[in-house]
């Protein structure tokens, strides 16, 4: 992860813990959004249900809520892994008073795992945060025929009869230098 990456999340997430402590509905909304998935996956890979997961996550957060109102409270790692950690814990101990297992415990490769697939998965976040800002600046028409070809799963042909074009090879020649431009702007962007 680069020093501007690790930049934005770490402001990212001073401001989740700040909005948390404030008891801002949009940050507890966000945290449950962003964090949440890798929660679920977690318990329901483990023995357990969605509804599980969603008790799991909800003591977690009021685990979260109680540490930001603590004056000496200090966030040392991403505030993903820390939720991540907390719930692992809770559900950890949730199984074992229930006498299941927990089928992916192998303590320190586990940590280091989890750490690295939440690095990855916080670069991707950044990563697609800066191509919608390079896909904002592209203007039009690439930007329709990069969301029509892309996202809304045109066909060339299609595209070609929306634009206008003579037939679906100039489409096809647009889509490319149109992906061109965005490239450009994308890895602007990173600099």
């Amino acid at each position: 992860m680069s020093k501007w990456s690790k930049a934005i999340a770490l402001e990212a997430d001073e401001a989740i813990v700040e909005g948390v402590a404030r008891g801002d509905a949009d940050s507890l909304e966000r945290l449950y959004r962003d964090y949440f998935p890798v929660v679920l996956n977690m318990v329901v890979k483990n023995s357990g249900t969605e509804e599980e997961a969603k008790d799991v996550f909800q003591e977690a957060v009021i685990v979260l809520y109680d540490k930001v109102k603590q004056q000496d409270f200090e966030l040392t790692s991403r505030l993903k892994t820390y939720i991540y950690s907390v719930c692992r814990r809770l559900w950890l101990k949730q199984l074992g008073s229930k006498g299941r297992t927990f089928h992916d415990v192998t303590a320190y490769e586990d940590t280091i795992a989890v750490e690295e697939d939440l690095a990855l998965h916080e670069e991707k976040d950044v990563q697609l945060t800066m191509m919608e800002q390079a896909l904002s600046e592209l203007g039009e028409p690439c930007r329709t025929i990069i969301y029509d070809f892309y996202i809304a799963d045109m066909s060339m042909q299609e595209i070609c009869d929306k634009f206008g074009y003579t037939n679906a090879n100039n489409a096809k020649t647009q889509k490319y230098k149109c992906l061109q431009r965005l490239k450009k702007l994308f890895f602007t962007t990173i600099k």
